[in-house]
């Protein structure tokens, strides 16, 4: 089992930035895929970026390339998801996810763990 700790979020005006956090703990292996998923109301799961514990590799979606990074912490497992130049389509609950056995990409059905979500709000 993965337990996910997530922090940050709130809530800023369009133009403006905030930070993600998010720690995995527990039987978390050698590498992990940790990312988050975002949903707004009305709307399915988005998978809005991903990176690997190992090798660094990234995934955006296109919506937030240029705008969001994700970048791993300084202790292991841990990964923080960087937003600037937010926009008021950015609202939305923002949740950390795990995959251990393939990267999820934009793929809700390949997350294995799902962290309790942490809410974005944009106003213009």
């Amino acid at each position: 089992q993965v337990q996910l700790v997530e922090s940050g979020g709130g809530s800023v005006e369009a133009g403006g930035s905030l930070r993600l956090s998010c720690a995995a703990s527990g039987s978390t292996g050698p590498s992990l895929c940790m990312g988050w998923f975002r949903q707004a109301p009305g709307k399915e799961r988005e998978g809005v970026a991903e990176i690997v514990t190992v090798g660094g590799y990234t995934y955006y979606v296109d919506s937030v390339k240029g705008r969001f990074t994700i970048s791993q912490g300084n202790a292991r497992n841990t990964v923080t998801l960087q937003m600037n130049s937010l926009k008021p389509e950015d609202t939305a609950m923002y949740y950390c996810t795990v995959a251990t056995w393939i990267c999820a990409g934009a793929r809700a059905d390949r997350v294995e763990y799902w962290g309790q979500g942490t809410q974005v709000t944009v106003s213009s």
